[in-house]
């Protein structure tokens, strides 16, 4: 058998390079998009995406029809990245997404030196190594045993209820290779490990009521800059990921040459482990890479935080409440310099890692700044006195003072959680309360339309307690439109610009023209935030009235726009994932616990849980080589390597889908209806049920929730008098200017009441499947979206709906007019085998 592989999935068996070209062009293929991936980097272009053409549409996902054949180069190259090639993308630029924006590449970053480990590689290489050649589920004796072994470990349940599970009759009879909790975990313990946790007692110059233990594992055993810029010319920088910001660069340009620059993301909170059962705290410090794309890291799913070590809460002796809090800060720093050395280290020196395929980098893990005071910092009163002067923490060796290329200005970046949301919550509503009075904007707010998906504040919100982020959200929605004309005009000016501010640097994408409207967005609420303390609104404890602006939250968001250009957009820095992996780190592992000396115990539950996650991965990878090794053995010289074969997905993708807890893929709507619109005609049935019109897919069930209605008893049936009249203006409209033509929505009907139709019955459905792109990158999938529709009744005279934006007209188009051109209908009566299909044949 040849030995020709895909370097995308693995999969080998292939006689020659042709054949491997053909695999990987089909259009169904996760391989497609590897190659044309890999092309567009070697031929420094890339085709546009140009959904608006309704004739033939590039869709995402659809793949390319064409056979591709191609000489591949030796996989040490492919994956190099920049290499000499880098030096004339930096000189020329490149084109990016297929959009109008042009890449700066760093020249000479991030080269490969050899083969290094993979995945499996370490996998294979623990002491049981060798009893998994026969049986690769070994300590198990086979794979459902695994399953059901994976499932009482992922469970929860305490070890009292497993054994209890597995006393059961029905339970004993199955041939599994364990009969007891203790011995389930006795097996689990002998799975291969990944990093392993460490612990060490710590002295403290002051006492403490018990000892300091931290219990941490290496950070560094869990892991190419550009520029962005709108025009060739480079006339407008544009900032995403961290990748895109001047540090980047700049730290790039302090590194040797073919150095690969790992972005280390630190996050720490202290959360409460257990609810109404005393001062039970955890101080969980989580790691992860800048490196990582950002839409990807901020999936709490995602695993993109990792638990790199608990670090104590101390509880110290010392008459002075404010001296214990600085003698916690310091032992906190005394531990993160203690977890974090190896990182530094590798910021100073580089350290060889392998990337996920297998090469050997170069790496440098960068951060850092140097702090000095003036004051003994062995005198803790004195030292604190002096560094309050500076409005400093009294910490005299911060963690990051040998932290090679950091600036604590620079990485202590801005986060959104704390300083947008809870501000607005904190300041801005309270501000709005005032001016309106209390029962006035709970009144209106009670009285909006209901929307779904978003929380509706049916007792107002003056008196909300406990009040999340998402709620806090929720509110910014509405409270400038509620509020408008019930507040002086310059109150409403500044909380409006204030808001804008907030929604414009949210957005994953900012370049220069943005960055002036944030800027002027600022401006413009420091130039009328007067109306708030002259109309006494900003108010503090006990109803008194506060003349200044004494607002800490308020006065770091000057530094917003400078940490953009420093770090990229502000968005990637949320806290957002950081507090739902408390939840999984912490929380959930320390109710498995027996409630005494939780952080141990919390280790182990860890460790026990990677453990199986690393197992289900190996076994789904080596599942998966082993059937394409069987489906290779089978492949016979009349094999259609263009056959459109639906399974045709990398290995590696594949397995990460079986994995516990990873979503699958979203659906491509838009794939779906390219498809469908090649399709041979009478393969499919008519009307289409997935269509796409401009840059938004529409997908209806096969079934109408209404199978056939005749047009008089819609009518009546959904209030809509003029629903005959509207279908024969409909009709004439197309027979007359075509099918590009954009009928409008209102004014007077032509038809008269006696006008005829070529049919009788229509069909309606009440749900709607909307999906479309991202604003910023049109080659990234949306979730779809359902608008829904109820009919109406005793208590909801008109129905219950969604309500949609729609184009009325042809001169304006989203995205490039915004909203001009715009109406919000109520999505009533969707008579799609009417709207969507105007080459159907209307008798039938």
């Amino acid at each position: 058998m040849s030995n020709f592989q895909c370097p995308s999935c693995g999969k080998a068996g292939f006689r020659d390079q042709v054949a491997v070209a053909r695999h990987m062009s089909q259009p169904r293929s996760g391989c497609s998009t590897w190659l044309q991936d890999l092309i567009r980097l070697w031929d420094l272009s890339d085709d546009s995406m140009n959904t608006d053409d309704l004739d033939e549409p590039n869709i995402p996902g659809g793949g390319s029809q064409a056979e591709v054949e191609f000489t591949f180069r030796d996989r040490d190259e492919s994956f190099e990245g920049s290499g000499e090639s880098g030096g004339q993308a930096s000189e020329e630029g490149l084109l990016l997404n297929g959009a109008s924006d042009f890449v700066d590449r760093y020249p000479e970053s991030s080269r490969t030196y050899g083969m290094g480990y993979t995945f499996l590689d370490l996998f294979n290489s623990d002491e049981n190594s060798v009893y998994r050649a026969k049986n690769p589920y070994y300590p198990f004796s086979g794979r459902k045993d695994w399953e059901i072994a994976s499932w009482l470990l992922r469970s929860g349940l305490s070890m009292g209820k497993i054994d209890s599970f597995l006393s059961l009759d029905i339970i004993k009879g199955l041939p599994i290779s364990f009969s007891s909790a203790k011995e389930l975990r006795g097996r689990a313990e002998m799975l291969p490990s990944g990093p392993r946790w460490m612990s060490q007692v710590l002295s403290t110059s002051h006492p403490t009521k018990s000892p300091i233990i931290l219990y941490w594992r290496d950070p560094l055993d869990y892991f190419t800059p550009h520029r962005v810029y709108t025009t060739a010319q480079r006339l407008c920088r544009v900032y995403s990921e961290w990748m895109t910001g001047d540090d980047a660069w700049n730290m790039q340009s302090a590194l040797p040459k073919g150095a690969t620059l790992l972005g280390t993301i630190l996050s720490s909170d202290k959360t409460n482990i257990s609810t109404m059962m005393g001062d039970r705290v955890a101080h969980p410090l989580l790691v992860s890479l800048a490196n990582i794309n950002m839409s990807t890291r901020l999936k709490t799913l995602s695993n993109s935080f990792v638990l790199t070590a608990l670090l104590p809460v101390p509880k110290f002796i010392h008459k002075n409440k404010r001296m214990r809090g600085v003698l916690e800060d310091r032992l906190i720093h005394e531990c993160l310099d203690i977890v974090l050395r190896l990182l530094k280290q590798a910021a100073c020196e580089g350290v060889m890692l392998s990337d996920p395929v297998g090469h050997s980098r170069y790496c440098f893990t960068p951060l850092l700044a140097v702090v000095q005071t003036r004051a003994d910092p062995n005198d803790i009163e004195a030292f604190f006195r002096e560094a309050q002067k500076f409005r400093l923490n009294g910490v005299s060796k911060p963690f990051w003072q040998d932290w090679t290329l950091g600036e604590p200005s620079h990485f202590l970046t801005p986060e959104f959680l704390h300083l947008i949301h809870r501000e607005f919550y904190d300041h801005d509503v309270k501000w709005m309360i005032c001016a309106v009075r209390d029962m006035e904007i709970d009144f209106w707010f009670s009285v909006l339309q209901p929307v779904t998906g978003f929380r509706h504040f049916y007792g107002g919100i003056s008196k909300l307690k406990q009040v999340t982020g998402r709620t806090q959200c929720d509110i910014q929605r509405s409270i400038v439109a509620v509020s408008a004309d019930a507040a002086p005009s310059a109150v409403i000016t500044a909380v409006r610009a204030l808001m804008e501010f907030r929604y414009l640097i949210q957005s994953p994408r900012i370049d220069e023209d943005d960055i002036k409207r944030i800027s002027g967005a600022l401006d413009e609420f420091h130039a009328n935030k007067h109306a708030i303390t002259a109309g006494g609104f900003r108010r503090g404890n006990k109803n008194k009235v506060i003349d200044n602006w004494y607002i800490p939250k308020l006065e770091l968001m000057q530094s917003i726009v400078p940490s953009i250009r420093n770090t990229g957009v502000a968005m990637q820095w949320t806290a957002d994932t950081t507090e739902h992996a408390h939840i999984t780190e912490i929380k959930d592992p320390a109710r498995s616990s027996n409630n005494n000396n939780y952080d141990p115990q919390i280790c182990q539950h860890l460790d026990r849980v990677d453990k199986c996650r690393r197992f289900d991965l190996a076994m789904s990878l080596v599942d998966g080589m082993a059937s394409s090794r069987l489906q290779d053995d089978n492949i016979g010289d009349d094999v259609d390597f263009d056959a459109d074969d639906d399974d045709d997905l990398p290995t590696e993708f594949t397995a990460t889908i079986k994995c516990p807890g990873h979503s699958r893929p979203i659906t491509n709507y838009f794939a779906i209806a390219k498809i469908l619109q090649h399709k041979e005609v009478g393969t499919v049935p008519l009307p289409l049920r997935t269509f796409v019109i401009g840059r938004t897919a529409y997908h209806l069930t096969y079934s109408p929730s209404i199978r056939s209605i005749s047009i008089n008893d819609a009518a009546i049936k959904f209030g809509l008098p003029d629903l005959r009249l509207a279908i024969a203006d409909f009709l004439r409209h197309e027979a007359t200017h075509g099918q590009n033509y954009v009928h409008t929505i209102g004014g007077a009907r032509r038809a008269g009441p006696t006008a005829s139709l070529p049919f009788d019955k229509i069909q309606i459905w009440f749900k709607l499947h909307l999906q479309d792109t991202e604003f910023h990158d049109s080659s990234i999938i949306r979730p779809a979206q359902t608008l829904n529709c109820v009919l109406p009744s005793d208590v909801w005279n008109s129905g219950r709906y969604d309500s949609a934006i729609v184009n009325n007209e042809l001169g304006c188009l989203w995205p490039a007019h915004g909203l001009r051109g715009m109406l919000q209908p109520s999505i009533m009566l969707n008579t799609f085998s009417l709207l969507s299909f105007r080459s159907h044949n209307w008798s039938n």
